[in-house]
């Protein structure tokens, strides 16, 4: 159990962090439209738990440095394969005759793409990696100004990333997808990802300024805290 302010806030981070992100990969394979800019876009349930992800990876970075944001996302990466390795089991269950949800219902929520899952994880990793560099390089020229900047710009940056990866492995590649078909997909999943990154900046500052506030009295906890060539 934590110790200590600093401890106890890593580990709140980290759980939104981790539970958001098993969330947007459980519940990926329900999709629905919406319309952004004067285009129609089909988007995946998960998006609405990623700008929590998105939120949580910025402050863990902000206090926490590259090695706190690394030990969540490998963290993320074993649970989530972990659930869709215990589902597989769980979907071959007949299920009783007695249960509110069939064996079909089931399998249908739970029993995603195999090109999916795959896709879906590898962007994870990938656009992890990418978000704390982009971040750790702005920090290092604006020092503790411009918050904004390091924030939203690591984000847009590693999402594009993201956005290109998911869609060419887990949709365009096993559907044989034309070139123009793929662009305008991931196109239009960054543009909402985009939007959700400058929409969720206050929240960021926010919780920067509660942070600051609750760690103004406690001394930084060496094996939390970032080296200095992390910063």
């Amino acid at each position: 159990m934590p110790t200590t302010t600093r401890e106890l806030i890593y580990f709140i981070l980290g759980g939104f962090f981790l539970t958001n992100a098993i969330l947007a990969e459980i519940t990926g394979g329900k999709l629905f439209d919406v319309s952004l800019w004067g285009l129609s876009l089909t988007l995946s349930i998960g998006v609405l738990n990623w700008p929590v992800v998105f939120i949580t990876t910025d402050l863990i970075n902000e206090y926490y440095g590259k090695r706190g944001v690394r030990k969540l996302t490998f963290l993320a990466v074993g649970m989530i394969a972990y659930c869709f390795l215990m589902l597989y089991p769980a979907i071959q269950v007949p299920a009783s005759p007695y249960s509110r949800v069939n064996a079909e219902q089931f399998g249908a929520v739970f029993g995603q793409s195999q090109w999916i899952i795959v896709g879906s994880l590898t962007a994870f990793v990938v656009s992890q990696f990418i978000d704390v560099i982009i971040f750790l390089a702005f920090k290092r020229r604006t020092g503790k100004r411009m918050l904004w900047l390091r924030a939203t710009g690591s984000t847009a940056i590693s999402q594009l990333v993201d956005s290109l990866i998911v869609v060419y492995i887990g949709v365009a590649l096993p559907a044989g997808w034309s070139l123009e078909q793929f662009l305008r997909t991931a196109t239009g999943n960054y543009s909402f990802k985009l939007l959700v990154a400058i929409v969720v900046t206050p929240i960021i500052y926010l919780g920067h300024g509660l942070i600051d506030r609750f760690l103004a009295e406690e001394p930084p906890a060496p094996e939390l805290e970032a080296t200095t060539s992390e910063k």
